[in-house]
Formats: C-alpha cells, sequence, structure tokens
C-alpha cells in the first residue's frame, strides 16, 4: 500500500521543514554572533608526551612505556596519551608510581576516564569514597611582575625556569592556576587484602588546575570560548599495608613527583597564556 499526502498535509510537512531549517541558521547565526561556541576548535600539543624526561628529581623511567591497542585508544578517546612507570632513584623497592597523561582537545562535552570507574569495573574493591586530598608542589615562588594573568580569574600565572639540557638556553615556561589538589581513590584485589592500590588524578584545564570531572566542564567548555584543551594527569601506585598509611606515603611521592613533572607538561601542553592575548587582540 503506497502512502500518499493529501494537499493540505503536504503543505505543512513542507511548511514545518523550513522552519526547522530557518531556525537552525537562525540559531547558528545567533550562536556565531554572541560568540558562543559548541564544539571547540583543537588546538595541537607544542611537543609530544614521549619527549617528556626519563629523569625527573629522583624518578627515573622504568620500563617500557605502554601502548595501548586500537581498542584501548577508541575507549580512552584519544591517541595523545603517555603511560610510563617511574622509579624512586630507579630503584623499583623504593616505590614507583605510574603516570598516566591524556590529551582532549576540539570536541563537545565528554567526561574522560577515572580509576574509581574503570579499576572497579575491573574487579578491584574500592575502600571507601574518593576524597580529594590538597597538594603542596614547590615549584614557583611568588609571582613575576610581568607573569601574564589568567583571563578567566585575573590571577597571574606561576612561572617555572627550565634549562634546555643541549643549548643551556632557559626558557619561563606558565604553571596553571590554581590550587593543586588530586581526587584520590583506594582499592584492593578481591583476593588480597594485604596491598593497596591508589590512583589519584588532577586536571589542567585551557590554563588552570582542577581536580575533579565537573571542574573539567567548567574550565574546558566555557561557551565563549573558540578553542579549548584539557588534560588528565593520572598517578597510581601499590603499597603493602603497613604501619604508614598508604595515603601518607602516596601524597609524599605524588607531591615530590608532580613538582618535577609539572614544568615539563606545560612546556608540551598548549602556551595558554598566547592564546588568551590572541582572543584578546581579536576582540
Amino acid at each position: 500500500m503506497s502512502l500518499r499526502f493529501v494537499p493540505r498535509t503536504r503543505l505543512a510537512y513542507v511548511a514545518l521543514l523550513a522552519t526547522l531549517a530557518i531556525g537552525g541558521l537562525g540559531l547558528r547565526a545567533a550562536m556565531q554572533s554572541l560568540d558562543v561556541y559548541l564544539r571547540k576548535e583543537p588546538i595541537a600539543l607544542r611537543a609530544d608526551f614521549g619527549s617528556l624526561p626519563t629523569t625527573l628529581g629522583r624518578w627515573q623511567k622504568f620500563g617500557e612505556d605502554q601502548q595501548l591497542d586500537s581498542a584501548m585508544v577508541e575507549s580512552l578517546g584519544t591517541d595523545k596519551y603517555l603511560t610510563r612507570n617511574y622509579a624512586l632513584d630507579g630503584e623499583p623497592a623504593k616505590g614507583v608510581l605510574s603516570l598516566h597523561l591524556a590529551y582532549y582537545t576540539g570536541m563537545i562535552d565528554t567526561v574522560p576516564h577515572i580509576p574509581e570507574r574503570c579499576w572497579g569495573a575491573g574487579g578491584m574493591v574500592q575502600l571507601g569514597e574518593a576524597v580529594t586530598m590538597p597538594l603542596s608542589l614547590a615549584i614557583a615562588g611568588e609571582p613575576a611582575a610581568d607573569a601574564p594573568r589568567n583571563a578567566a580569574t585575573g590571577l597571574p600565572y606561576p612561572l617555572a625556569t627550565l634549562v634546555d639540557p643541549v643549548t643551556r638556553i632557559e626558557e619561563r615556561v606558565a604553571l596553571p592556576v590554581g590550587d593543586a589538589a588530586m581526587t584520590v581513590s583506594t582499592f584492593q584485589e578481591a583476593r588480597s587484602s594485604r596491598v593497596e592500590q591508589l590512583g589519584g588524578y588532577l586536571f589542567i584545564a585551557n590554563g588552570r588546575l582542577t581536580p575533579s570531572t565537573l571542574g573539567v566542564r567548567a574550565l574546558a567548555f566555557n561557551l565563549t570560548d573558540r578553542v579549548a584543551y584539557y588534560c588528565k594527569v593520572q598517578l597510581s601506585a601499590r603499597y603493602p599495608v603497613g604501619d604508614t598509611p598508604s595515603a601518607v606515603v602516596f601524597k609524599a611521592q605524588a607531591e615530590d613527583f608532580l613538582t618535577q613533572l609539572l614544568p615539563h607538561l606545560m612546556r608540551r601542553l598548549p602556551d595558554w597564556p598566547s592564546v588568551e592575548r590572541a582572543a584578546a587582540g581579536k576582540s
């Protein structure tokens, strides 16, 4: 049986399609006039994560960087990642931190993978709720008088100095604005209660720090930003249950490691103060 539209129905149908088309074009024009961008334009890394130093203070690379297969990369949502182990003084017996970095840009609002979802799905048992762990990172002193200021907060970017190991040329690097903190979860394997695995993460989003996925939405998906990025920085470690709580050991190691890592990482992430200057010039 063929379906036929009566003339009046066909006219209403055409009018509806025209209304939707005009409405869509009008909405797009209105968003452009208001400088509203739902999908952000991508911004490239300045250097690959794999170029991060293999020695960071007392921490030395241990083993080979982990390579994900295509299915895992698709699940991760980005091919800009690094998973690398660092051992304290190059000796795993003194402690090993597993670093995982994942970079996201040019997309609509998304939520990255985090330990309390992935590890639980993998069969591990979470001990209590995730907690926010404040961090003390002794990277930079008082902001320089000529330091650029974050456009969203008005706060000056802390600056760190990196020295090229070959040319010995010094370079100032803008560090992210905000209080450093990680969201930390503690897990145990279902069959072992003598070892605890801790996972902590924070995000660097558009030149600012946040320990939560909700914070990422607030920082990296501002409707008026044409470009945006965020980077997940995740550390994990395993500790035998002993007299000193695992969280205390993890906090001390994370603070030491991140103090060394962050300037090098920011040298590879987009130079956000320059992006903000360019945007201000256009406006």
